[in-house]
């Protein structure tokens, strides 16, 4: 169930072609309806969507510093980059990286980086220190991993915000088996604060929300 006191500044319920939804204000950037600046806010086609319409605590507040990890072509993070400070986005597909360009010409605060979240080693010089958050969506295997190996760029007081694919781990497993097992690697650099699986939305996926250790 949905709880707007979770949203955070630059996020909003509103009804746009007749529909209530989450908007961000922006230019559009996947086809969604729009109503003046702002832009509708698929959770369907969005993780960070559908753990805001699950009323989740995600700790994002407007202005945040982020880093995005699988940024693809930009559906999500667009919406990111609409109520936050400086987000870097990282994607290693350079198909997706693309359009992730054309989605930051009318952002000056997105940044798109053409790296691999697995090595952050590679990104490290770019990216400021001590960030607000860390919104993570990759469709690889070792989704919790990358997670850790990037837990360097957050403060003390940052949050985790990831969604874990089961079919990106393994499609045999059973996908609570997988979560368990991400849940657990990830204890080695965070605390985990809340997890929920982001079903109408999205089948077989976790959100996990988590602090630094």
């Amino acid at each position: 169930m949905s709880d707007d006191s979770v949203l955070p500044a630059g996020v909003e319920r509103r009804t746009i072609a007749g529909e209530e939804t989450l908007a961000t204000r922006g230019e559009p950037v996947y086809g969604e309806p729009t109503d003046g600046d702002w832009r509708a806010w698929n959770a369907s086609r969005s993780k960070l969507g559908a753990m805001f319409e699950h009323g989740m605590e995600t700790g994002l507040a407007g202005g945040d510093r982020v880093l995005y990890l699988g940024a693809a072509a930009g559906t999500t993070v667009s919406h990111v980059a609409d109520f936050a400070g400086p987000t870097y986005a990282v994607e290693f597909a350079p198909r997706p990286t693309r359009d992730l360009l054309d989605v930051a010409q009318s952002r000056d605060r997105l940044f798109p980086l053409l790296k691999d979240a697995r090595a952050p080693e590679t990104y490290a010089h770019v990216v400021e220190s001590d960030l607000d958050a860390i919104v993570q969506d990759v469709a690889t295997r070792g989704q919790a991993d990358v997670a850790v190996r990037n837990a360097q760029f957050l403060a003390d007081d940052g949050r985790l915000v990831a969604a874990i694919k089961a079919r990106s781990e393994d499609v045999t497993a059973d996908p609570e088996a997988v979560f368990d097992r991400a849940v657990d690697r990830l204890g080695d650099a965070y605390e985990v604060l809340d997890r929920r699986r982001l079903e109408p939305y999205h089948e077989d996926h976790l959100a996990v929300i988590a602090t630094p250790r």
